[in-house]
């Protein structure tokens, strides 16, 4: 159906009117004084969604611009960074830090794993000569589903004296991650996942631990420089010519998520999640991810019914019911399909959802209770 199609993958995620109505209005002066006031407002409700004292930047690029943002303010060439690698997302940090020429160290686990909290202080009990200097890791790993214990992780990083940068991406706004309480040096988001609004914008929040390392930064970036973040932040301006509509698009989806609560925010996210897990595997269907503890609560990785393909699901879930889900990445392509719960996504949503795969599955000739996926996700959201 025409104009009907809904998004149910990492990012993009489903944008309310009220936010694609002013993203659609004529654009105003960037230097202008209406301008200034929106961005006010703006940094001040980050700083509430990211619950930290620190200023939040923003940045007109992807969450990839983000990631760069972190690591190319920080490092040295031969500096060590520690990855902790849980799929492709955290291979990426480990990719932007050797471009920047660190050398780079893995702790890698198995798709649908998650980062053991020992085995981590081991290897830092290791580095007696305090040689590792930051350590990357991701909260919300969408390639797989999985979910870091960030607040446990970051705790033993900072008890090593490395500096830890956190891709929360898929989990500012869909999970709880407080910076500030957990000592987060660094955490990074990205405007379409759990803020509800297109593709185009980026935030980094940095606190004085990371900023004493960026001052040993010989080579800092030039358009993700934290200094003219923070000088323009701080006069409610951006350095750059930023993307001015979608800035005033964020703004009204920031006051959104504060007239919600943040805290609802992240219970709403983990309600659809674990509803849309156990109507899954009430009809058989067998999860990457398996203990609900380690699960994130933006993205479901699923494995396909024997016999059945992915491309075949995605196909008929989007042709017969306007559902976009998302296929694997790199070696999982065609292995697992995605759905994601993430954003402006509701009770009714992961209903729709349930029953438009339990067709497709049906279609395809799955043998299953028939029903008992929306049963279950009608009771788990009760």
């Amino acid at each position: 159906m025409r104009d009907k199609s809904f998004l149910m993958i990492p990012g993009p995620t489903p944008v309310p009117e009220s936010v694609l109505l002013e993203i659609a209005k004529h654009p105003i002066g960037h230097r202008s004084s209406e301008f200034s006031k929106i961005l006010e407002n703006v940094y001040a409700n980050l700083k509430y969604v990211f619950q930290t004292k620190n200023d939040v930047f923003v940045y007109t690029a992807s969450g990839t611009g983000a990631m760069c943002a972190a690591l190319e303010n920080l490092i040295n060439e031969g500096d060590h960074v520690l990855c902790l690698v849980l799929g492709n997302f955290g291979n990426r940090w480990a990719k932007i830090a050797s471009s920047c020429g660190a050398v780079v160290e893995k702790i890698e686990v198995d798709t649908g794993e998650v980062i053991d909290p020992e085995v981590l202080r081991a290897r830092l009990a290791q580095d007696v000569n305090k040689e590792i200097k930051i350590v990357t890791l991701t909260h919300s790993e969408t390639s797989t589903g999985a979910a870091n214990d960030v607040k446990t992780l970051c705790k033993i990083i900072r008890e090593h004296g490395a500096i830890s940068v956190v891709d929360g991406v898929t989990s500012v706004c869909a999970m709880e991650c407080k910076p500030d309480a957990w000592g987060i040096d660094v955490l990074v988001s990205g405007s379409q996942k759990g803020f509800m609004i297109p593709p185009g914008l980026s935030f980094l929040v940095a606190n004085d631990r990371a900023w004493e390392l960026h001052e040993k930064c010989k080579h800092p970036s030039f358009y993700f420089d934290w200094d003219a973040y923070r000088k323009s932040t701080r006069a409610n301006s951006t350095p750059y010519t930023p993307a001015v509509n979608l800035f005033a698009g964020l703004n009204v989806a920031l006051e959104m998520i504060k007239q919600d609560g943040i805290e609802n925010m992240n219970a709403r996210h983990k309600k659809h999640a674990m509803a849309l897990r156990h109507a899954l595997q009430s009809i058989g269907l067998e999860l990457v991810v398996k203990d609900d503890n380690k699960a994130s609560h933006s993205i479901t990785s699923v494995l396909p019914p024997d016999g059945i393909s992915v491309p075949d699901i995605r196909k008929i879930m989007k042709e017969d019911f306007d559902i976009v889900i998302a296929n694997g990445q790199n070696k999982l392509k065609d292995k697992i399909f995605r759905m994601g719960t993430l954003g402006f996504v509701c009770d009714r949503d992961i209903i729709t959802a349930v029953g438009a795969l339990e067709a497709t599955l049906y279609k395809l000739g799955y043998k299953f209770e028939l029903g008992k996926g929306v049963s279950t996700a009608i009771k788990e959201l009760a």
